[in-house]
């Protein structure tokens, strides 16, 4: 176990402060010589008390001083990674509805609904190839033992959709998802939301959030807060300027309302996304990958729905390089916090995936 010091950031301004350490503990999820493992965020994650399951990225590494370190000319593989203890240890395997050269079967149409409140649901989002073609979704009633899929998920009339798994479930086949679609300059990219009332077998465009920017507002990470009451946080970057913003709809996603800016810099190399959990007390996390010097993993705490943000936390901050983060976040029974990214040790080592266990505190 090791103990890192919990720094006291910005809620508007202000100078940072030495709170009292608190104990985090890193364990590697997956590690392997010559391999690339990376963003958990486009992969998805799902929980039922102390068992969870993570997906990720697994390729082979390539030392480089410019760019993601993995060799794009070899197959990659979606791998899952399985927890039974809350996070202490992890088994993987390879995603089941790839082949040996990493290939998926083209996506289908649904012809039977899906039923979203089934205890063991689990759903995963991904582009489709350079996101021209429809993307991709799969459904397991088996909390992630097997999948069903691929199904198509439309484009909407939009230029390409470069979607990732941020869905919040409305009752037994209504289910609402948040997805990023490319902007009409073809660059990625602005997010919309979308809806099925039919168990997955249509789907309907409902909103915007926020108007297009100049730069990219792009993966969402949402919660829903009350009945009509949605919350969600987004990657951005204008200019030089990478951080995250959170927008609040008050009519279960039809608008939007911009509300703050939960973190005002998540580092250089184009930042990295947020990953939002509502805790059992009421409040919320937000976890991501801080990508300028000291490298490494943050997060920030809300007791007011986000209206207002606490102290940054620095989760770790021992990294090598900028390449890290994408992460995905759960809470365990006993209420710690279980933070799964990607990291390296040094510019020129493999990249792994790892979870950092840590405590929330109580709620005052």
């Amino acid at each position: 176990m090791k103990t890192y010091k919990i720094l006291l950031g910005l809620l508007v301004a202000g100078a940072c402060v030495a709170q009292q350490p608190a104990a985090v503990k890193n364990v590697i999820v997956f590690k392997e010589a010559g391999r690339f493992g990376g963003w958990p965020a486009n992969n998805g994650i799902w929980s039922w008390g102390d068992e969870i399951v993570v997906g990720f990225v697994d390729g082979t590494f390539k030392k480089t001083d410019r760019g993601h370190a993995i060799d794009g000319s070899q197959a990659s593989f979606i791998r899952f990674a399985r927890s039974l203890d809350g996070g202490e240890t992890w088994k993987s395997d390879r995603a089941p509805f790839m082949d040996e050269q990493a290939r998926e079967k083209d996506p289908v149409e649904l012809t039977s609904a899906v039923d979203f409140t089934n205890p063991n649901f689990a759903m995963r989002v991904r582009m489709n190839g350079n996101g021209r073609e429809p993307a991709r979704i799969y459904y397991s009633a088996d909390r992630c033992k097997t999948w069903q899929g691929p199904y198509k998920l439309p484009l909407f009339d939009q230029p390409r959709s470069l979607a990732r798994t941020d869905y919040v479930v409305n009752g037994k086949h209504d289910l609402i998802a948040f997805i990023t679609a490319a902007k009409q300059d073809n660059r990625e990219g602005r997010v919309f939301v979308t809806r099925t009332k039919d168990g997955g077998k249509t789907w309907q465009f409902v909103s915007w959030i926020g108007p297009e920017p100049s730069g990219f507002a792009i993966m969402p990470s949402s919660v829903r807060l009350s009945p009509n009451r949605i919350l969600t946080s987004i990657r951005r970057k204008e200019g030089p300027q990478h951080f995250i913003d959170a927008y609040l709809s008050e009519d279960n996603g039809k608008t939007w309302t911009f509300l703050n800016k939960p973190v005002e810099s998540a580092g250089g190399s184009q930042g990295n996304p947020p990953a939002m959990i509502q805790l059992k007390d009421g409040r919320l996390a937000m976890t991501y990958g801080y990508r300028s010097e000291p490298y490494g993993m943050r997060a920030r705490l809300s007791d007011d729905g986000g209206r207002t943000w606490g102290p940054e936390i620095i989760l770790r901050d021992d990294a090598g390089c900028w390449d890290l983060g994408y992460p995905r976040t759960v809470q365990r029974s006993d209420g710690k916090i279980v933070t799964i990214y990607y990291y390296n040790d040094d510019l020129y080592s493999e990249r792994y995936i790892a979870a950092t266990i840590w405590d929330p505190g109580k709620k005052d």
